[in-house]
């Protein structure tokens, strides 16, 4: 079996293969804060609803889903359009591939031609490294060119442990003046799939 990687966009329709990658990271690690694995119907609904104005991508490695990325609105006011939350989820079996990397760069592809100019990620931290979280996201986003810019502490409790909770950024644009607003993903959708070959 080879390591072919292909970025394509999700659809609610993926709900139940995308659902599979990430249930381990809320039911193993405190990387999700999330407590309880989310119903495959509410998946599905979040999908659908980010796509309705950001991308939402999957990887699939030899044919199957093996990860996925996708952005959100950052704090969600106005005046915050042209900032995004970035979030990634890639299988324990697909790591250290360049799967993640590959999903990222087309992210952040995609959020350009939207007008987008900073990118979010809001990363767990532990105190301490522990079972269910060690600082490798951190790590990861900093490989990837993003900069640290806050802590905060005992933000989040799981597993009867508090956690700090950090956020991390990385700028993809300029910031003029009067900037042209965001184009909705939707809009570039055509301009993706011919530019970058992202069905």
């Amino acid at each position: 079996m080879g390591n072919e990687i292909e970025i394509r966009v999700a659809t609610p329709d993926d709900a139940e293969a995308l659902l599979a990658v990430y249930a381990p990271y809320v039911t193993d690690t405190a990387i999700s804060f999330e407590c309880e694995v989310p119903a495959v119907e509410e998946f599905r609904r979040r999908i659908a609803h980010t796509l309705q104005r950001y991308p939402y991508l999957v990887a699939l490695r030899d044919g199957a889903i093996a990860g996925y990325a996708y952005a959100g609105p950052f704090v969600g006011r106005a005046a915050y359009d042209w900032s995004v939350e970035t979030s990634i989820y890639v299988a324990s079996h697909a790591r250290r591939a360049g799967l993640g990397r590959a999903l990222y760069t087309a992210l952040e592809n995609i959020l350009r031609e939207m007008g987008v100019r900073n990118l979010n990620a809001c990363i767990g931290y532990p105190k301490k490294e522990d079972e269910y979280l060690t600082t490798n996201s951190v790590d990861y986003h900093r490989h990837l060119g993003y900069a640290w810019v806050g802590r905060f502490h005992d933000s989040g409790c799981k597993f009867g442990r508090w956690y700090d909770m950090v956020w991390m950024e990385k700028i993809i644009g300029n910031h003029p003046e009067n900037p042209e607003p965001i184009r909705p993903f939707p809009e570039v959708r055509a301009i993706i799939r011919e530019c970058y070959g992202i069905a």
